[in-house]
C-alpha cells in the first residue's frame, strides 16, 4: 500500500517533471509536426506503452532487490538521489536544444510502434525509473512490487498526458521551442532545479 502522504510528495514531483521538456516529449513534438496531429497521438500511446514495460520490468527488480538486501535498497536509493543531482547539473550546464528535426511523415500504426521502440529501447528511462520512483517506496509498508507499479504508472500517464496535450498544439510550442532562447533557458533553469531539489529530499529524507 502507498503511503497517502508519499504518493501526494511523488504526485508533485511527477507532475513537475512530467510538464518539463525532456526527450519524449520533443520526439512526440518532432512527430506531431512532421505527421500533423493524429501521429503525435500515436506516437504519445506508443511511448505510454513502452514506458509501462520498462515500470514493470524495474517493479520486479526492485522487489527482488528489497528480499535479498535492505541494505542494497539504501544503497539503490541514495544512488538514485546522485543519479537525479547529476542528472540536474548536467541540465543546467547544457546548450540549448538544436531545432528540432520532424522526419518523414509515417502512417498512425507506424508512428505507435516507433514510440513504443523508442521508449523500450532507452536505457535513461529505465535508470530515471530506478533513481527516482525508490525514494517514495517503504518497504515496511509491504506490498513493494505494487508500490513501485502504482508509482511508475502515475508518472507514465502524467508524461503521456503532457505528450497528449503536445500533440494537440503542436504547431504553436515547436515555434517556441525552436525560435525562443529565452523560453529554452527557462526550461533548462526550471528542469535542472527541479532535479537537483527532488536528489537533494531524496538523500536527506529518512
Amino acid at each position: 500500500m502507498v503511503d497517502p502522504q508519499q504518493y501526494g510528495a511523488f504526485l508533485l514531483a511527477a507532475l513537475v517533471l512530467a510538464v518539463l521538456p525532456g526527450p519524449g516529449l520533443l520526439y512526440v513534438l518532432a512527430r506531431s509536426l512532421s505527421g500533423g496531429r493524429r501521429e503525435g497521438v500515436h506516437s504519445s500511446l506508443g511511448t505510454l506503452v513502452g514506458g509501462m514495460v520498462h515500470v514493470f520490468a524495474a517493479a520486479a527488480g526492485l522487489s527482488a532487490l528489497i528480499l535479498a538486501s535492505s541494505v542494497a535498497f539504501s544503497l539503490v536509493k541514495y544512488a538514485g538521489a546522485a543519479y537525479l543531482m547529476f542528472l540536474g547539473v548536467r541540465t543546467l550546464l547544457t546548450r540549448a536544444h538544436a531545432p528540432l528535426e520532424a522526419g518523414a511523415t509515417a502512417a498512425p500504426q507506424r508512428a505507435f510502434a516507433q514510440g513504443v521502440m523508442t521508449e523500450l529501447l532507452n536505457p535513461k528511462t529505465a535508470l530515471f525509473f530506478l533513481a527516482l520512483i525508490p525514494q517514495f517506496v517503504r518497504p515496511e509498508a509491504g506490498g513493494v512490487f505494487w508500490q513501485f507499479v502504482v508509482l511508475g504508472t502515475t508518472s507514465v500517464l502524467l508524461n503521456t498526458l503532457a505528450d497528449l496535450l503536445v500533440a494537440v498544439f503542436a504547431g504553436p510550442l515547436g515555434s517556441r521551442l525552436r525560435r525562443n532562447a529565452r523560453f529554452q533557458k527557462g526550461q533548462r533553469l526550471a528542469s535542472g532545479g527541479a532535479m537537483i531539489a527532488l536528489g537533494t529530499y531524496a538523500a536527506l529524507e529518512r
